[in-house]
């Protein structure tokens, strides 16, 4: 048996730990270093006068970020391999012993490195993840806002569709400032909910007013709006690094008007056209349910360059969004891949887009869950969007939405082919209904 070649001699290996980083170059003895940051600069040193050109490293928890940026601008290139893939064998589970398999397998080029975004997206994508933590730290308090009322018995929230809307919040405010009055709470509310929702609304503003509930709703109102004062201030930091990274306004301004984003939808300038800047003049919010914002956090996670994926198979795998192969011998069966982030972002995508009742989208929705379910009709319609923003942001092609009716018109032909298909197996004939 021809013996496995060794691509590279130098290769080494690093298990990453918070407090302790133990490496080996080609499986030798390993050795230890810390994790401050005069300790990784030696690290680094160590290995480029040992010759290191590659070092690989699993992606464990926020450990390998500081350790992948050191040795990445000391010049050496960094593979963060997911631990899944490099299991050490049973009953040899040690950080020195883990380290020696990670660099043993690297040397003969058994390693393929993760997807890690350019440094710019990174600290693009490190302010969005703050900010949606803050977005779900305000709708906890949101529900605190909720449970306070409902322990008084007032029932705003059933009435109104949100208690943070603009009736909802000055309500609100007048509770706390001592007003009771449901005619003058009334008052504060938009007139639609004066003329539509009068009587009801009277109703529901009727309370107990205990002392210890309206001391739960101060404080969770004062908690959602210092976590509004915190989305606004990643709002600048975001408009910041979009203006670092758009460059000068040298493409002419978009004809089409942007698509209207939700509640959480960042307030910043001139996004649209900073965001149509940074995708080189490709328009992709012409795709179904890809808003601004959406289009933001997609790039945050995946970046601009989406080249590094051989064909949109490749990137809607990536982001678990198709079954993987598994096969042994004449068995054959799919394999689940967890989604990631972007995956599960275009899958939020599609949920909204499933509902429409005017897109062809939307009729491949509901098609495709009578037959399999929601689930699965949900993560298939997700995979069609990623593939289509991977074409569009690689090929620049244009999407043209053709409406519901010419998708059913697609689906007859295509049921009338796999017809007379059928037809032909059994030597059968097909005759038109004159009905």
């Amino acid at each position: 048996m021809k013996p496995l070649p060794v691509l590279d001699p130098r290769a080494a290996g690093i298990d990453v730990g918070s407090e302790k980083l133990h490496v080996s170059i080609a499986g030798d003895t390993p050795k230890v270093y810390g994790t401050m940051t005069g300790e990784l600069h030696a690290l680094c040193d160590w290995l480029k006068c040992e010759g290191v050109r590659s070092v690989a490293l699993e992606a464990t928890g926020v450990y390998w970020l500081c350790v992948y940026e050191v040795l990445q601008a000391a010049g050496i290139k960094v593979l963060v391999v997911n631990g899944k893939h490099v299991k050490s064998l049973p009953g040899r589970k040690t950080d020195m012993s883990d380290c020696q398999w990670i660099a043993t397998l690297h040397a003969h080029g058994l390693l393929r490195s993760g997807f890690v975004p350019p440094a710019e997206i990174r600290r693009l994508q490190d302010y969005l993840r703050l900010r949606q933590d803050h977005i779900t730290m305000a709708a906890s308090h949101v529900q605190h806002m909720q449970k306070a009322l409902e322990r008084m018995n007032v029932k705003l929230h059933d009435v109104i569709s949100s208690v943070t809307g603009v009736s909802g919040l000055a309500v609100v405010r007048a509770m706390l400032a001592g007003e009771r009055n449901p005619e003058a709470l009334l008052a504060l509310c938009d007139v639609q909910i004066q003329k539509k929702k009068a009587d009801r609304m009277r109703e529901a503003l009727r309370g107990n007013w205990r002392e210890e509930h309206l001391f739960a709703l101060a404080q969770a109102l004062r908690g959602w709006e210092f976590y509004q004062e915190l989305i606004a201030q990643c709002d600048q930091a975001i408009a910041g690094v979009l203006r670092e990274l758009a460059g000068p306004e040298d493409i002419p301004p978009s004809p089409s008007r942007a698509k209207p984003g939700g509640q959480n939808s960042p307030q910043i300038e001139n996004l649209h056209q900073m965001l149509l800047r940074l995708c080189g003049g490709k328009n992709v919010t012409e795709l179904p349910a890809m808003t601004d914002y959406m289009l933001l956090q997609a790039l945050g996670e995946v970046g601009t360059d989406l080249t590094q994926w051989a064909t949109d198979k490749h990137f809607t795998a990536w982001m678990g969004l198709a079954p993987g192969s598994h096969q042994s011998g004449k068995r054959r069966g799919h394999q689940s891949r967890q989604r990631n982030r972007a995956g599960r972002l275009f899958c939020l995508m599609a949920r909204s887009l499933g509902r429409t009742v005017d897109n062809a989208f939307g009729g491949f929705y509901r098609r495709l869950r009578a037959r399999r379910g929601g689930l699965l009709a949900n993560q298939a319609l997700a995979r069609k969007l990623a593939a289509l923003f991977w074409r569009v942001m690689v090929h620049g092609i244009e999407y043209v939405e053709k409406g519901l009716k010419n998708y059913h018109a697609q689906v007859a032909l295509t049921e009338q082919r796999l017809l007379r298909k059928l037809a032909r197996k059994h030597n059968l004939n097909l005759v038109p209904s004159t009905a």
